[in-house]
């Protein structure tokens, strides 16, 4: 066989050398309707791979892009000492957006660069399958028998695990049901969407944007709202209609109960304890430890919460005060793959379980489902786009249907498993502000401050 050295390399993969890898470039595309605003990221190295990311819904894509110039030239494999260094940047809920989304791209670009799933670089998986735990939403007014029949077409799709809403909005029209300073109520709801008023403001608009945000940033316990015992019962009634549609056998877990006190959450969980809710979440801010401890302490329902905190060192005053039942970290607010895995092992040491929030794109998703099936104590993983028809077509080079049966298979292909995005179906669901995709990003590039924390 007379073949050269040089005609050998032609059938062998060389583009990857690990140790030479460089960052070269980050750029950006914004999406609407996935089922939320979301901005997915590109990571480009002086190798030809490419490695994907996301920022969190909502979140100002400025925030991944103001650190563009803290990882040019590193090499992505370096994934903790990147993170290490940017760190500092993120914040809670979608302040943590730009750091997580560079976390997500790096373990892309290190799975890519060494030939390995994600999952296999975090020691290894616990299960071959995610467990997605569907929510489920059904608009303007309606009953809890609706809501149960909506929750019973997940069923039939194989999902094993539901959430619903269950919040003060539903008695916002029924009277007598919520008691409050005069105007109170009436603010809230016209309150609720607020988010729907775009970027692009004149002086007035912004004023009225600005003031609908300051109503729903008054935290839970200084809002004075209440709900009265006809209030409990409607509430109690509709949950009883839901369960009386699927059963009680299946896991039913309850999110946005809205701005009311401990007393009034702690009313309402007993109130509901009789139909087996798998956990109610995020009822009080996540920082009022004291207050978990209360409401854990006064109810059987599990109480769960996370998806705004940042960096495991602030999951520990939860779990170590007995304050929850299961923790919930978000991928794109916790600090990403790796930091969400220690979030996880933590909990264990406390005997709480953990649930993964998501409401994002499949890049997020995989993510969680890599991070997720590498660690022990994992429930369930949230999938908020069943209704959103194009989701999964996104990405492509992986399995399709991505969720089947309420399930996702962990990807063994390099990286998160993904080879591409589709840029068609991203120029389809664009965000308007943001109308071209992956432009060039130089103004970034140089961009400094003197970024160390200590003298």
């Amino acid at each position: 066989m007379n073949q050269t050295y040089e005609s050998l390399l032609n059938n062998v993969n060389t583009n990857s050398k690990p140790s030479e890898l460089r960052i070269t470039d980050l750029r950006v595309a914004d999406i609407v309707d996935a089922p939320m605003h979301c901005t997915l990221v590109k990571i480009f190295t002086n190798q030809g791979l490419v490695g994907y990311g996301e920022v969190r819904d909502g979140a100002s894509r400025n925030y991944i892009l103001a650190l563009k110039s803290r990882i040019l030239g590193e090499n992505p494999c370096n994934i903790d000492k990147i993170f290490r260094r940017i760190k500092q940047f993120g914040g809670m809920a979608r302040q943590g957006g730009g750091v997580c989304g560079i976390e997500l791209a790096l373990w892309d670009l290190a799975g890519k660069a060494y030939g390995i799933p994600v999952y296999q670089l975090l020691g290894g998986k616990f299960r071959d399958k995610v467990r997605m735990y569907c929510d489920t939403d059904v608009e303007g007014k309606h009953t809890g028998i609706e809501m149960g029949n909506a929750l019973k077409k997940r069923m039939e799709k194989g999902f094993t695990f539901l959430k619903m809403d269950l919040g003060i909005d539903l008695l916002y029209e029924e009277p007598g049901a919520l008691s409050a300073p005069l105007g109170v109520v009436e603010e809230l709801k016209e309150s609720s969407a607020y988010n729907a008023i775009p970027r692009n403001l004149d002086e007035k608009s912004r004023a009225v944007r600005n003031h609908y945000y300051d109503v729903q940033n008054i935290a839970h316990p200084f809002t004075g709202v209440q709900v009265t015992e006809h209030g409990y019962d409607v509430l109690e009634q509709y949950v009883a209609d839901v369960r009386s549609v699927i059963g009680y056998e299946i896991p039913l877990a309850i999110d946005h109960f809205g701005h009311i006190g401990v007393e009034s959450c702690i009313r309402l969980a007993k109130r509901i304890e009789k139909y087996n809710i798998a956990w109610m979440e995020d009822l009080l801010p996540w920082q009022l430890t004291g207050q978990y401890v209360r409401l854990r302490n006064s109810t059987s329902v599990p109480i769960c919460t996370g998806e705004d905190i940042y960096l495991k060192e602030n999951f520990r005053p939860l779990l170590e005060s007995g304050g929850v039942s299961i923790i919930h970290p978000d991928l794109l607010t916790s600090g990403g793959i790796l930091e969400t895995k220690k979030i996880g092992d933590m909990a264990q040491e406390y005997g709480v379980a953990m649930a993964v929030h998501m409401a994002e794109t499949p890049v997020a998703c995989l993510a969680a489902v890599h991070s997720v099936a590498a660690t022990e104590n994992f429930l369930a993983l949230e999938f908020h786009s069943m209704d959103v028809p194009w989701w999964q077509d996104l990405v492509e080079g992986i399995e399709k249907p991505i969720v089947n049966n309420g399930y996702i298979t962990v990807p063994d292909a390099p990286g998160l498993g993904i080879a591409s995005l589709n840029d068609e179906v991203i120029r389809e669901h664009i965000h308007p502000d943001y109308p071209e995709i992956w432009l060039p990003t130089e103004e970034w590039n140089g961009d400094y401050s003197h970024d160390r924390t200590w003298s």
